[in-house]
């Protein structure tokens, strides 16, 4: 039981990170996290947790073989196929309509 408690405080010790930025950006970061109700920190955190993880999945690789590939680029080249969803969302007005 001690072990356990032990390693979950390990997992919650939080780091600091500072750093120093212009007023003006200091005031965007302000106005949005007010804007979305969060404090300027969940703001930051959640803003730059976001960007780290695209950051990291516009990295990736997927190793596949010639033959896999070949499957692959062809399902992105081929047209859609009609259905009941597509054919709705092609006849939905655009918001800026």
């Amino acid at each position: 039981m001690a072990t356990l408690v032990r390693e979950r405080k390990a997992r919650d010790v939080r780091k600091p990170l500072n750093m120093r930025i212009k007023p003006e950006t200091r005031d965007l970061l302000d106005r949005a996290a007010e804007a979305t109700g969060k404090n300027l920190t969940d703001f930051v955190l959640d803003a730059a947790r976001q960007a780290a993880q695209n950051a990291l999945l516009d990295r990736s690789v997927i190793q596949m073989n010639d033959k896999a590939y070949g499957a692959f680029v062809a399902l992105l080249d081929a047209p859609p196929k009609p259905n009941d969803r597509l054919r709705k969302t092609l006849q939905t007005r655009t918001p800026w309509e």
